[in-house]
């Protein structure tokens, strides 16, 4: 019997990937239906309901879904959902389809899914104003009344993504027909829900965490994941493989990062590699729930969550993540409540005159002693070519990165937040 955390839901994990002769058939089918071209989001979020990483999801979301997603973060059935799952149309091809029909989505020349549209329904610019307010808007000084709107629209990429959706949405069961590049391109990483409850039973692990990775690995995240190795039975290191905004470091390079600090800094059966097909929302606190409720259904039970977990400029408070999951709500039916906690830890750094990583819990020394770390500290100092200070990465991995910016043709700017740069300290 396997000693992990259910997935969320429920409904056990819901994979809506077909598989061998009904696939054959299906992608047959496929050939000869109304074929709508997807966004690189609703790709990943394909390819997770393929393979139960969004379970109970089995496709994409009603009008009454999506307003109780934005508004109680609770899906119409009254399951625990923190961020609208869905899919746009343009009015083209909305007029073009009926509900009961069914379609194919396909991005590229490629086929995803099809799938059978229950239900479509307008996206006016209201409503997305209305979804990014309650959905990416948090407690930070960019997110204030009279400076959201003004800087949202220039400088966060999820409020970007919300308002240039389509004019229609259309909702309905999938069937997914592939999981596009990920399985080869990063044959090893990427996991399904299935094969890491699979590798977390046959080590006997029963609480594990999970690390949320988008940036390098720095000594800041190395620290939280022995933090976590300390009271779970395991860690595992989980990468987001899919789109980022420009400037960010792929996940090819990041993957290697990764590889070379946990062969020489970990005790490596107590960690499992792995990647996951998603785009970055950049939601901040919601997205800190997204990543807690998908890891429930990788077999994990503590997402950690430290400062500015998910966050984009200065949209967030410091740790905001953390405190949206005491505030969220909790259905009746244990199976439809988010299972998977927060572990959250304080703002890490390292302190020369601790002469190692510590926190602002465990550190009694000033500003002036700590090496702040941050991720976006580090591809700022990197993408100008500045020295990156003592203690902020280890060198094997530098060198890496400095390799792969020192390949680059473009540079693209590296806006600094306040807290990477410290004065919230």
């Amino acid at each position: 019997m396997s000693k992990l955390v259910a997935p969320h839901g429920g409904k056990g994990l819901v994979c809506c990937k077909l598989e061998g002769a009904e696939l054959e058939a299906e992608l047959k089918k496929a050939a000869g239906l109304k074929k709508i071209e997807i966004s690189s989001q609703v790709k990943g979020d394909l390819i997770m309901m393929g393979i139960g990483g969004f379970s109970p999801l089995d496709g994409f979301m009603t009008k009454a879904d999506w307003k109780g997603v934005c508004a109680d973060y609770l899906l119409a059935d009254g399951t625990f959902w923190p961020v609208p799952v869905m899919l746009d149309a343009s009015k083209a091809d909305a007029d073009a389809i009926k509900e009961g029909d069914e379609i194919t989505l396909e991005r590229n020349g490629e086929i995803y899914a099809t799938m059978k549209v229950t239900e479509k329904f307008e996206m006016t610019e209201e409503d997305k104003k209305w979804e990014s307010e309650k959905v990416y808007k948090g407690h930070g000084e960019e997110s204030a009344d009279d400076k959201f709107w003004e800087i949202a629209l220039k400088d966060h990429p999820g409020v970007q993504m919300v308002m240039a959706r389509k004019e229609f949405c259309l909702a309905g069961p999938v069937k997914v027909l592939s999981e596009g590049e990920f399985p080869e391109k990063f044959k090893g990483v990427y996991l399904t829900p299935a094969q890491t409850r699979a590798i977390f039973d046959e080590r006997g692990w029963a609480n594990v965490a999970s690390m949320q990775l988008r940036n390098p690995m720095h000594r800041s995240h190395e620290h939280l994941c022995k933090i976590a190795i300390d009271v779970c039975d395991g860690v595992l290191i989980h990468s987001l493989i899919g789109n980022l905004k420009p400037g960010d470091i792929p996940a090819e390079v990041r993957v290697k990062c990764i590889d070379t600090l946990v062969k020489g800094y970990f005790v490596e059966d107590k960690v499992v590699q792995g990647g996951y097909p998603l785009d970055m929302r950049y939601a901040g606190p919601r997205e800190a729930l997204l990543h807690a409720t998908f890891r429930q259904n990788y077999g994990v039970n503590k997402m950690i969550i430290g400062r500015d977990h998910a966050g984009v400029g200065d949209f967030y408070t410091l740790f905001e993540a953390q405190e949206i999951f005491d505030a969220i709500p909790a259905p009746a039916e244990p199976g439809k409540a988010l299972q998977c906690e927060a572990l959250k830890i304080d703002w890490t750094f390292y302190c020369y005159k601790c002469d190692g990583m510590a926190s602002m819990r465990t550190c009694p020394h000033g500003k002036d002693d700590r090496v702040i770390l941050s991720g976006t500290k580090l591809r700022h100092a990197l993408s100008n070519n500045e020295e990156v200070v003592d203690h902020f990465g280890r060198e094997e991995v530098l060198v890496i990165l400095r390799e792969y910016y020192a390949s680059l043709t473009e540079k693209v700017e590296v806006k600094l937040q306040s807290h990477a740069e410290g004065t919230k300290m």
